[in-house]
Formats: structure tokens, C-alpha cells, sequence
């Protein structure tokens, strides 16, 4: 299928109205400070739907219809919505239903890889009488033991890591491939979104201050399309958090007579290389 052909048929689908256009400036936050923790412990989670490189508005969040943790070796999901409570989100322009989860430190125990996956319930898009659902998983690394990070999680819409989504270098290359129903989305539209505010986790909050100012509105999201295999690269300029949101790949289109975007999202965090204290290079 060419590219032309497939954006041609994305359009043609969307018998509602623009779906993906509409969906393209929220993202579903699944945050913790630390995606790879030397030793497991206790493990605090902002889950916040955004704008994450504004700091704002936050939009109301229903309770999710699932939060689950595959553990280090991939023998068990654990149902982690017992945990999950509603706070009162500070950004920078309003204050909104979110949700908080604390993870005790006997779930985090095992070295190597934990993934969280969060299944929202969808949100009402009013403006544009649409539906938005944005499937989002975040893995955890504990102790740099290798585990399952890119084993797909049989999710209706999935980002499949191809890098590690935990060990990445400021300016290093991150790859992926677009699933729905377990299967890559040729051409898929591709958003990216940095994560732009200081996250205050105990307060609920965004800070104020951004860390970067972009020279105008659309590099407020860099947008992208998957290759024929559904493969995405891109480049990760600074470090902190990185949103990777696929839009409106989903096969259910439809949500209480309305149209639904199912979009699935992967949360990465960048490093900067610090030099070591005997190196000899400045810092």
C-alpha cells in the first residue's frame, strides 16, 4: 500500500469527522520519577491526561478501566486498580480530576522489567463530539537485569518498544513498531510530545516554569508517520520524559454513537551522559 493511498483511506475512514486531527493534543500521562531504579521499592505513579509540553489544560480523567503490571519475567499480570486513587491535578492553567497510584515495594521486588499497562476509560472530546482512548504502557527496568521490554502486551492498539524505553541516551535514536490487534499499522500518524514541566508528584501538580520555549505552535508536538512495517524512529534532542502516541489506529471507530479514536501511547525517558568524577572532562 503506497503512502498516498494510505493516508487516503485514513481520511476516507473517518466518516465522523477528523478523528486523529483532534486527538493529536492530548496525551495520556503514566509517570514515575525513575524508569530504572537500581533496587526495587516502592513506586509512586501520576496518571494525568494533558498537554504535556504546555504544562495545561488537564482534562477530567473517568476511573480507568484497567491498570496492570506485568511482572520482571512475564509470569503474572497483577490487577493494580485496588491502588488507584482520584486527586485534584494542578497544571499550569487549571485544576482536574487525575489519579495517583502507589505501588508497594513487594510488587517491585524482582529485577528486571515491569510494564504498566493503563486502559482509560474514554474521554468525551466535546468541542469536536468525539471520543478519545489512549491505551498507554510504561516499563520499568529495576537493577538493569534484561527482561521482556519488547514483548507486545496483546493490547487493541500497542506501541512495540524496539529499543530499550528505559536506557536511552539524550541524542541517541529510539525505535518502535505501531501494533493494532497485534499486527503493524503501515504509515500510522505518529505524535511526539516532551514533557515540557517539572512534575511534582506529592503536590499533584506541573511547575510553572517551562524548560524550553519553542519558536511557535507546532513544535509544540512533533509529528511523523510509521514506515510500510510500521516502524517509527526518531531522535530524542533532550533528556527527561518523551509521549509516543499513535493516533486513531484502533478498529472499534465508535463510542455511544459517537466517533472514537483508539490511540496507543509509550512513555521513554532520556539521560544525559554525565562524565565520571576521574574522567578528566569537564562537566
Amino acid at each position: 500500500m503506497t503512502f498516498t493511498r494510505r493516508l487516503f483511506q485514513t481520511l476516507a475512514g473517518a466518516t465522523f469527522g477528523c478523528v486523529a486531527c483532534a486527538a493529536q493534543a492530548h496525551f495520556q500521562m503514566l509517570y514515575v520519577e525513575d524508569t530504572a531504579p537500581q533496587r526495587g521499592d516502592k513506586l509512586e505513579f501520576a496518571l494525568v491526561f494533558t498537554h504535556p509540553f504546555s504544562g495545561g489544560p488537564t482534562l477530567v480523567m473517568d476511573k480507568p478501566r484497567a491498570f496492570s503490571q506485568v511482572s520482571a519475567h512475564g509470569s503474572k499480570t497483577i490487577d493494580l486498580r485496588q491502588y488507584l486513587r482520584p486527586v485534584q491535578w494542578q497544571s499550569r492553567d487549571n485544576r482536574a480530576t487525575a489519579y495517583r497510584a502507589s505501588i508497594p515495594r513487594e510488587l517491585m521486588r524482582s529485577l528486571g522489567d515491569h510494564i504498566f499497562v493503563l486502559e482509560p476509560e474514554p474521554y468525551l472530546e466535546a468541542e469536536e463530539g468525539l471520543y478519545i482512548q489512549q491505551f498507554t504502557k510504561l516499563i520499568v527496568n529495576v537493577g538493569g537485569v534484561p527482561g521482556d521490554w519488547a514483548e507486545p502486551q496483546g493490547l487493541p492498539v500497542e506501541i512495540q518498544p524496539l529499543s530499550k524505553p528505559y536506557a536511552n541516551w539524550t541524542g541517541g535514536v529510539f525505535r518502535a513498531v505501531v501494533l493494532a490487534d497485534g499486527k503493524p499499522v503501515p504509515f500510522a500518524e505518529v505524535e511526539i510530545e516532551y514533557l515540557n514541566h517539572a512534575v511534582d508528584i506529592e503536590q499533584n501538580s506541573f511547575g510553572q516554569a517551562a524548560y524550553v520555549t519553542a519558536p511557535q505552535a507546532s513544535f509544540n508536538a512533533q509529528s511523523t508517520y510509521a514506515d510500510a512495517q510500521g516502524i517509527v524512529t526518531l531522535g530524542l534532542p533532550r533528556a527527561g520524559w518523551w509521549g509516543i502516541a499513535a493516533l486513531d489506529i484502533g478498529a472499534t471507530k465508535t463510542h455511544k454513537g459517537k466517533p472514537l479514536s483508539q490511540d496507543a501511547v509509550l512513555w521513554v525517558q532520556a539521560r544525559d551522559m554525565v562524565p565520571g568524577k576521574d574522567s578528566g572532562i569537564a562537566h
